[in-house]
């Protein structure tokens, strides 16, 4: 399945590859046997340019599990602990997780909860392999209380090639942990923010993750 957040890439991708494709071959089979190299090429490259939207199903942990699973699919580049967040209101646990235009970039919700506030910042587009990227690229926080009362965020920050950021949760939203809540179109950053105090790390860099699956932070 394609995410429908790709649909104005992947679309007019498929609209022009598709044509080119079926002359290539029409012109190989009428002994114009060259025409399969751009055949090939064509197919190739309109192949991996889907796989990048492709929106595999996922399966999250019961309500009733303490953990808070990873918002996106890559590869944890840092966990930090930071004095004070907006996000939570109070000192946070940061984990960030780096997606390369390899892994799937739907994000997912962490843990269910309530929409509260959505917070877009204009910035650059450094490297998202360069630490200051999370610090001055152009991101989306979205906050969220859960029903227990806390509250989390997820953000999502673009980078040099990522210059796109589709977030579907609006405010007021009641989400589910593992619902979907958009994509960053190529590679790109997802950071999780729990309360420092509620919660401990359960993965540490390095570590590949899973979107809607592996279990990042568990409540105490």
């Amino acid at each position: 399945m394609l995410n429908r957040n790709g649909a104005d890439q992947w679309i007019p991708a498929t609209l022009v590859a598709v044509p080119v494709m079926l002359g290539c071959a029409w012109l190989a089979t009428r002994g114009e046997v060259g025409w399969w190299v751009p055949f090939g090429v064509t197919a190739v490259a309109w192949l991996g340019f889907l796989a990048f939207f492709r929106d595999p199903p996922r399966t999250s942990p019961p309500s009733s599990d303490r953990t808070m699973v990873s918002p996106a699919d890559g590869l944890v580049s840092a966990v930090l602990r930071q004095a004070q967040h907006e996000a939570v209101d109070g000192p946070a646990l940061v984990i960030r997780v780096y997606l390369s235009v390899l892994d799937v970039h739907v994000n997912r919700v962490p843990w269910s909860g309530q929409v509260l506030q959505r917070s877009h910042r204009p910035g650059r587009y450094v490297d998202v392999r360069v630490a200051e990227s999370a610090k001055v690229n152009e991101s989306m926080l979205l906050t969220l209380r859960a029903s227990e009362g806390f509250r989390f965020g997820v953000r999502l920050v673009s980078g040099a090639v990522a210059r796109r950021i589709a977030c579907t949760a609006r405010v007021g939203d009641t989400l589910t942990r593992g619902d979907r809540m958009g994509m960053i179109k190529f590679g790109s950053t997802t950071e999780l923010v729990v309360p420092d105090e509620e919660f401990e790390c359960l993965v540490q860099v390095g570590d590949r993750v899973r979107g809607g699956e592996t279990a990042l932070a568990r409540r105490r």
